[in-house]
């Protein structure tokens, strides 16, 4: 019997039947989830003593004031061993996982992003409050150290290995003036310090937060910047900023705001964090030869990107490297393909049009209401168009035939030019007096029409009958 079954049995008083090792975090540390009867705990072994103090310290703090992290349970004498609350199997990363494959979040999707973005000043504010910062590892609090570690972790491990030539006194310059910059917004809370979507968990429908053993006393900006420009949650800049404007209101629940000087303060910290993972994407996969962290620097890139063209002030060297970075050849090419997602609606315009979700505008919109209505017949008014007798009403009166071959035709050239010009998302909505008849039937046969002829992912709603249905690729 091993210490964490030991250390099991000794806390729920039963002998675990079953020992099952989780896959492996970054750390040195290693997961088991121990099982008896319907008894389910993790056991955790870390070999760093003081992090796991840390953590040990952190959790307790933050479940005294009804935070959303696990509980630990128990602990060896050593530190080495501790239990904690079970929270399942799923990652808030996975739960998204739709959204960051497709750009296209849906709303449950967007919901549970909204929750994890107003608990985070929670943690960051009440989680301060009176805690004791100095059982933090391996630091208390954000420093000027840490910062040019991590800048030069980016030089060295990543700038370096792409062959740009620059000049090092120059940059160093500049990382010294960026760090001023950030120290300059230091804020008496708790940072988490890799806040990400892979460091939250969902149950029963809530977020809860891990991983946080890292954490010190540093600036709000940080942890932000961490969750909504994380290389591969391929979040849009729609997104982000509603997210974004969530987290500013949770924000004000606890502590006054100023919105335009957070805003503002936030670019330093969005620059750092990219520079910071860059880094990390360099060693681990030009260095260890790993080659799925190369394949987020496309993404880290393209937040880049976008971050030099908003006219950052107070290191101009630096930008001029980094644009010249982003400009390299192999970098250019190294581009991210995101797949056309076509969204399919059936509605009643008594109801009002779909709207669109994807920050679009709401593409193409059908008014069927020309069409012979079945539904005017009692016999076919508790059907719905994805019934056979409407089906053969429809058909037969042959109005609808016509009408969708004419918005086949729209639609097909719509989608051809937006799979050439790399577009990502399309909506066309089909609506009647109901959504009941002749709307479900266009919408079903548009869907069907669009997924066999292009092979796209379509996402269909009949919106009045609440049934959705993907056509996958």
């Amino acid at each position: 019997m091993n210490e964490l079954e030991i250390l099991f049995q000794k806390y729920t008083g039963a002998q675990a039947g079953q020992c099952t090792e989780l896959s492996a975090s970054g750390s040195n540390r290693r997961y088991f989830r121990l099982e008896a009867e319907n008894i389910m705990l993790i056991g955790v072994e870390g070999t760093s003593v003081d992090e796991n103090r840390a953590f040990i310290a952190m959790s307790e703090y933050f479940a005294a004031k009804s935070l959303p992290v696990p509980k630990v349970l128990a602990k060896s004498d050593d530190d080495r061993f501790y239990l904690q609350e079970d929270l399942g199997n799923e990652l808030l990363f996975d739960f998204i996982a739709g959204g960051r494959k497709t750009g296209v979040f849906s709303e449950e999707e967007k919901d549970m992003l909204r929750k994890t973005l107003r608990l985070l000043p929670l943690v960051q504010v009440k989680g301060a409050e009176g805690f004791d910062f100095s059982v933090c590892y391996p630091q208390p609090e954000f420093n000027e150290r840490s910062i040019l570690w991590d800048l030069n972790y980016f030089k060295y491990c990543f700038l370096k290995a792409t062959g740009l030539e620059f000049q090092e006194d120059r940059l160093e310059d500049d990382f010294q003036r960026l760090s001023d910059i950030l120290l300059s917004a230091q804020t008496n809370t708790f940072m988490y310090r890799d806040f990400q979507s892979r460091n939250v968990m969902v149950k029963n429908g809530e977020p809860y937060f891990i991983d946080f053993q890292g954490g010190r006393r540093g600036p709000l900006y940080y942890d932000v910047a961490s969750f909504l420009w994380q290389a591969k949650a391929n979040f849009s800049d729609e997104l982000r900023t509603e997210l974004l404007n969530d987290y500013i209101e949770a924000l004000k629940t606890v502590q006054s705001v100023d919105e335009t000087d957070f805003r503002q303060k936030l670019k330093h910290f969005v620059l750092f964090r990219t520079l910071q993972v860059l880094g990390a994407y360099g060693f681990r996969g030009y260095f260890e030869k790993k080659p799925h962290f190369l394949q987020s620097i496309p993404y880290a890139l393209e937040n880049l990107r976008v971050l030099l063209r908003d006219n950052l002030q107070g290191y101009p060297y630096l930008v001029e490297i980094l644009t010249q970075m982003c400009d390299l050849k192999q970098f250019r090419e190294f581009t991210i393909h995101k797949p056309l997602v076509v969204k399919v609606y059936s509605f009643s315009y008594k109801k009002g049009i779909p709207n669109d979700d994807s920050g679009n505008g709401g593409g193409f919109v059908f008014d069927c209401r020309a069409v012979n209505n079945p539904g005017k017949y009692e016999r076919y008014a508790p059907l719905t168009g994805l019934d056979k007798p409407v089906i053969e009403f429809l058909e037969q009166d042959g109005e609808i035939l016509t009408f969708l071959e004419h918005a086949y035709s729209l639609m097909d050239a719509s989608v051809k030019r937006y799979k050439d010009r790399g577009f990502t998302n399309l909506m066309v909505s089909f609506g009647c007096t109901g959504g009941r008849h002749r709307s479900v039937y266009s919408a079903q046969k548009m869907a069907e029409h669009i997924h066999r002829k292009f092979g796209v992912e379509v996402q269909l709603i009949h919106r009045e009958q609440n049934i959705e249905k993907v056509f996958s690729v």
